[in-house]
């Protein structure tokens, strides 16, 4: 039924609460509210009834709210209002699709509400329906043809749904609008006159673009980018002699950028070596400090030619001490004759500078100062580090740290270097080492987090990050409200190699909503940029949106996800009580009392830790209340807390896994781990067809793609588990194919062999122990520093059991215990 009209005293009330909304002021609002409806001829009205809802809404009393806006809708289904405010409660319900139509019922009833129609363009342009974005637009310019956002809305959905021509016409209509003289810079204005270039550009109307730059290049604040347009637009139309003397001018004012040298070279276009090679001695004179002009030529030149060239390189930085100087050339190590060069000047240099100070005996000059051989010995050792020559790495970082014992750089390198050998334990304690020598620096706490992540040391990795985090809060609590995904993903796998199952879903899950809480901050700046005009960086932001979860945090995230979801699906979780009995039953009284005693340490430990974690729990449930009393009002209710016990414990594992998946199918697809997963939780469904699409569309990725052939090594273990799932007499074959370790095998690194190794412990082929203890020595003799591959000490046959402890059988466990 229709809500009867509120007389004078009553409607200036229901302002007031429109107002309070606005200025959130809820307790207020409320009050208004309870003025109202305290009335009894007003007890019913919808509209109010729709806002007090709205009001508790904010206030986090979502079901409350719900109740009342849902009853303020039956009381006035025909008021535009409630419609209004129920499509308000489902956008704070993050229910996008069902706040559109409440807000298209609400135009029904009052179809030129302004509040209304941009309430609905900022849901479409959320969801990316721009072909409703659009017409939503058109009517927002018809009401307000003087306002430019509503010229600029509807210009950016013609750009965003390709229609350039009817973009540029609208934004060129609305420039002439603008009252700008000639002579003066106005930075919207400058924008306005970018962002049409921009259109222009990608319409592909190069000539176009040029001579509109052209006309209003004093107008423009960016003058950089200016130079930049023209220098590519007159490549693209061909006049070549005037993009070479525009590039020259970009190198004159940023010699280091390389992009500037490429526009040139394709201007100038030279024929030969020598007139390619004159580019780079010209710019190197003019800019003797500059590095580009330097480096650059090294990537074409060959011969005797790069040795010179790389002779003078290497000279000069290491004279003047330069750390990155390894990084600048790494990119040329894919060439075997560079190394082979490199690797004889430097190894030149050190032996030189260890008897006369001279980068060569046969010289005769001013002596090398001590630091020089430092580093031509980090040089070196990142150099063999490189070519998986661990031991030569090793040599030389240790003879530099002997020199030296005061260099982070050095001890940051000697981590690295046991790292790619696959000792994690050893890497982290020489980066604890490194940030101790200077324990104000952020990067290397944070590289010391990681890598002690890396080696298990979760507890250890939090302490270390406690030191740069809010005091009063947990490291952890405070790393996830700063986003610190790379910490979480991290952690994450961690917990995963530990079989913390639950612990590394919450990480997973988290680093989901951040992405989550990235894509719904778009909101912020649907109105902000259109009226700050920063249009350019707004198209950019809402491309970007669109491919958010192809990063490389979610993708991490989400394949740990997925393992676990997978594993839990192969091996669920069990009541530990029952698996106690089963166990006990084949044990002597003496590996019982044994196993009972370790139990009841065990339980000691948990219980003690649980109480720690409830007491962290309480104080800080007690500062964020502390937090929301001081503030006046609260915006939003309390998130669905993540609890490890009940993530590892899920009903159907393998539809958590899928909607992990599907983002990466979306944007991921160019990497082959993607359809890999997606056959791996396909072939436990069942869903064969699925399973043929992700097999084809693994094989069909480009042959160049770098994570092709590790891939295809899986797919050789993954056929050798096969063999031996389809037919257990075949065991032997099965675990012949998967540890080949003779010359045919190409790629044998320490990561390859780890995971075999892990495949035979983890019972993917059956008991295997004495292959298991084959494999392992033959590896130690392949990787002798790789603690995975280390003859097992006790302390070490422990943690492999508790590390694969939904695996490992029953008697190889009694056996340990």
């Amino acid at each position: 039924m229709p809500s009867v009209p509120l007389p004078p005293k009553e409607s200036n009330l229901f302002k007031r609460i429109l107002k309070c909304y606005e200025q959130k002021q809820y307790k207020n609002g409320l009050k208004f509210c309870k003025m109202i409806l305290s009335n009894p001829k007003f007890a019913e009205h919808g509209e109010t009834l729709a806002m007090k809802g709205l009001t508790l809404n904010c206030l986090g009393k979502k079901e409350e709210a719900y109740e009342f806006v849902r009853k303020g809708l039956r009381n006035d289904v025909k008021s535009h209002v409630c419609w209004h405010v129920y499509g308000l409660l489902q956008r704070s319900d993050k229910k996008y699709d069902e706040a559109i139509k409440c807000y298209r019922n609400a135009l029904k009833l009052d179809k030129d509400n302004l509040q209304i129609l941009r309430d609905l363009s900022l849901l479409q342009i959320q969801m990316r329906d721009l072909e409703g974005y659009r017409e939503t637009r058109y009517q927002l310019l018809q009401l307000r043809p003087t306002q430019r956002a509503s010229w600029i809305g509807y210009a950016i959905a013609y750009h965003l749904l390709k229609d350039y021509d009817m973009a540029l016409k609208l934004l060129e209509e609305f420039r002439k609008t603008q009252q700008i003289p000639p002579n003066k810079i106005d930075y919207e204005y400058s924008e306005l006159i970018l962002y049409q270039n921009q259109v222009m550009r990608e319409a592909d109307l190069f000539q176009e673009s040029l001579e509109h730059i052209e006309t209003y290049e004093k107008q423009i604040c960016d003058k950089l980018i200016v130079e930049e347009i023209k220098g590519e637009m007159l490549l693209k139309l061909g006049r070549l002699n005037e993009a070479g003397e525009v590039y020259r001018e970009l190198i004159e004012r940023n010699a280091e950028n390389w992009y500037y040298y490429e526009g040139l070279e394709k201007a100038l276009q030279p024929s030969t070596l020598e007139e390619r090679l004159q580019i780079y001695e010209e710019v190197s004179k003019r800019h003797p400090r500059a590095v580009s002009p330097r480096r650059l030529p090294l990537n074409f030149v060959s011969g005797e030619k790069f040795r010179e060239l790389m002779d003078k390189f290497l000279r000069v930085n290491f004279s003047k001490g330069c750390p990155p100087l390894f990084t600048t050339l790494k990119s040329l190590y894919y060439n075997p004759e560079k190394v082979s060069t490199i690797q004889e000047l430097v190894t030149g240099y050190e032996a030189s500078l260890k008897t006369c100070d001279l980068f060569s005996t046969c010289e005769n000059g001013e002596k090398e100062p001590p630091t020089t051989l430092l580093w031509v010995r980090y040089f070196l050792a990142q150099h063999f580090d490189k070519l998986g020559q661990c031991s030569l790495a090793l040599d030389y970082i240790n003879a530099a740290i002997a020199s030296t014992p005061t260099l982070i750089e050095l001890f940051y390198l000697k981590a690295k270097i046991y790292k790619h050998v696959g000792n994690l334990k050893e890497a982290a304690k020489w980066m604890d080492e490194a940030q101790s020598l200077d324990t104000a620096d952020r990067f290397i706490n944070s590289k010391c987090a990681k890598y002690m992540l890396r080696a298990n040391m979760v507890k250890d990795a939090e302490e270390m990050c406690s030191k740069f985090t809010r005091e009063g809060t947990s490291a952890m609590e405070n790393l996830n409200e700063m986003q610190c995904m790379w910490f979480q993903t991290e952690c994450a796998a961690a917990y995963q190699r530990l079989g913390k199952y639950g612990d590394a879903l919450k990480k997973c899950h988290e680093v989901e909503r951040h992405f989550f809480e990235i894509t719904d901050d778009q909101f912020d700046f649907h109105t902000y940029c259109m009226r700050k005009m920063t249009l350019r960086a707004y198209v950019d932001l809402l491309r970007l949106e669109d491919v958010l979860r192809k990063h490389a945090f979610y993708f991490k995230a989400a394949r740990s996800a997925i393992e676990i979801y997978l594993k839990l699906h192969d091996n669920p979780l069990t009541n530990e009580s029952k698996e106690q009995e089963v166990n006990s039953e084949n044990l002597s009284a003496k590996e019982l009392k044994k196993m009972l005693s370790k139990q009841r340490r065990a339980q000691k430990k948990a219980k003690l830790e649980e109480e720690r974690k409830h007491a962290e729990r309480e104080r800080q449930q007690k500062n964020q209340k502390k937090k929301r009393d001081e503030e006046e009002e609260e915006t939003s209710g309390p998130r669905e807390e993540l609890v490890p016990e009940k993530l590892e414990r899920v009903e159907n594992p393998l539809e958590e896994a899928i909607k992990f998946l599907i983002p990466l199918k979306n944007l991921i697809g160019d990497d082959i781990e993607t359809h890999l997963l997606a056959f791996e939780i396909y072939f436990r469904k069942g869903k064969f067809l699925l399973m043929l699409q992700s097999v084809k569309r693994a094989f069909a990725i480009n042959s160049n793609n770098p994570w092709l052939h590790e891939c295809l090594i899986k797919f050789s273990k993954a056929g050798a588990k096969m063999m031996y799932f389809l037919d257990k007499s075949r065991q032997e074959k099965a675990i012949a194919v998967a540890t080949r370790l003779d010359k045919n095998m190409r790629d044998k690194n320490v990561k390859t062999l780890t995971k075999v190794f892990e495949a035979l412990l983890d019972g993917s082929f059956g008991s295997c122990h004495t292959q298991c203890e084959e494999y392992q020595a033959a590896c130690h003799k392949l990787f002798p520093f790789t603690s995975a591959f280390m003859p097992a000490t006790n302390e070490d046959d422990s943690s492999i059991a508790s590390v694969n402890h939904t695996a490992i059988n029953h008697d190889l466990l009694s056996n340990e215990i």
